[in-house]
């Protein structure tokens, strides 16, 4: 995608871009956020929060979104990053990344929760945004595809943990297999199942 000069900005005024983020709460891998400015003249019929919609909705959503929007870019917080800054930073980090990444300057950013990012444009924060604004669920979407396409990915990599079927979220399944087979270097050590499970192995190894 093209960036943006100031013509662009001055030839379209009215650019809104909806952001989102997945993955605050599993127990590995990275935080993804999206950001995503709709085409009024290609309207996307279906948009939901993506937690709403199945696995092949969202999939074929995602197609959509990425053929028809004017802009759109995903971008993430490492789990390294998560565990410097906390999860709460790291999600505004990876919603910063994703404003700044967009081909088009916004004139208006509208974000998902109670706290924006800090971005160089207007922005505002909604409370359940990806039900009500289909630029929003846009987003949720897009990242939400990009960030279970990287947990299948790490699946292949470290099959003993599932992630392809919990996605990295503290599943009974996953915990069992933290404490069976340890932490992995995509573990976040600053969540409390991860740090307990380093605890437990110091603990008997030190026995």
């Amino acid at each position: 995608m093209p960036v943006s000069s100031s013509t662009d900005k001055r030839r379209q005024p009215h650019l809104i871009a909806g952001v989102d983020e997945v993955g605050r709460g599993p127990l590995a891998g990275a935080v993804v956020a999206a950001a995503v400015i709709l085409n009024p003249k290609k309207p996307i019929e279906g948009l939901l929060d993506s937690k709403l919609l199945d696995e092949a909705k969202r999939e074929t959503l995602d197609k959509l979104i990425r053929k028809r929007a004017m802009a759109y870019c995903i971008a993430e917080a490492s789990v390294a990053e998560i565990d410097q800054l906390n999860i709460l930073h790291a999600s505004m980090l990876a919603m910063k990344r994703a404003v700044e990444g967009l081909g088009l300057a916004p004139n208006l950013v509208l974000v998902d929760g109670n706290r924006c990012p800090a971005v160089d444009y207007p922005c505002q924060a909604i409370v359940k945004g990806d039900q009500h604004v289909q630029s929003i669920s846009a987003a949720s979407i897009i990242a939400k595809v990009a960030r279970d396409r990287q947990m299948v990915e790490l699946h292949q990599k470290h099959p003993e943990f599932g992630f392809d079927r919990h996605k990295g979220y503290p599943t009974a399944q996953h915990r069992a297999a933290i404490m069976q087979f340890g932490v992995t270097p995509l573990h976040r050590q600053s969540f409390a199942p991860v740090r307990n499970a380093l605890m437990v192995k110091k603990e008997t190894t030190e026995a």
